[in-house]
């Protein structure tokens, strides 16, 4: 079965960056984490903005977040702690999802940086944008040295404002998105010819949180 995966990600420069982090740390992840059907939880921070914040949560199925465990601390029973510091920050993007390709991959451990891509895509280029992404884009950049691992997803929510597509790279450093071996993988004639097409696109390169202290 498709593994699914949830994604929270904010501006968190209108808040008190202590506060934010321990109400992550001490309270959202550890709740998330106690869920059945949560794998890995995982924290990073922007690597050219320190007060960008991206979360992501593995999941058994995407239908995890259907269950009684789940809305238990999420939507309407968010935690009062929950609900004064999301006020305070901008939502970059939540995004719920199940993984396309290669379907059943897990977070690999020891990654340093982690790349997020969302976007939507013109529907008259959706055939050729899929066909790319999983033929040529994912396999090159998986292929790329430091790149611990290359997954897809697609939206298992609809409407305005939703990004229907995320991939998400699991790297060494940050860095290995500025090597020559990155750049080679990325500048291509197919690549050239998909790009026009992205709307809605959010491109997030960040690096592991590591608490302080």
């Amino acid at each position: 079965m498709a593994k699914g995966l949830l994604i929270a990600s904010f501006d968190f420069s209108g808040a008190a960056a202590d506060e934010f982090h321990d109400w992550y740390d001490l309270e959202h992840i550890p709740e998330r984490e106690a869920v059945p059907g949560f794998g890995a939880c995982e924290r990073w921070i922007g690597d050219g903005n320190p007060n960008f914040s991206v979360a992501t949560y593995d999941l058994d199925t995407v239908e995890v977040l259907q269950s009684d465990a789940y809305k238990a601390i999420g939507g309407a029973n968010l935690s009062v702690w929950s609900k004064r510091v999301t006020a305070k920050c901008e939502r970059l993007l939540r995004f719920e999802g199940t993984q396309t390709n290669p379907g059943d991959a897990d977070a690999p451990a020891g990654a340093g940086g982690l790349l997020l891509n969302a976007m939507n895509v013109a529907p008259e280029a959706e055939d050729d944008f899929n066909a790319w992404y999983d033929e040529e884009h994912l396999p090159a950049l998986i292929a790329v040295p430091g790149t611990l691992s290359a997954r897809r997803y697609r939206s298992a929510v609809e409407g305005t404002g939703v990004r229907r597509y995320v991939a998400i790279y699991h790297l060494e450093t940050p860095d290995v998105t500025r090597s020559d071996a990155w750049k080679t993988a990325v500048d291509t004639p197919w690549s050239a010819r998909v790009r026009p097409h992205f709307q809605d696109h959010l491109r997030i390169l960040t690096k592991r949180y590591v608490r302080e202290g």
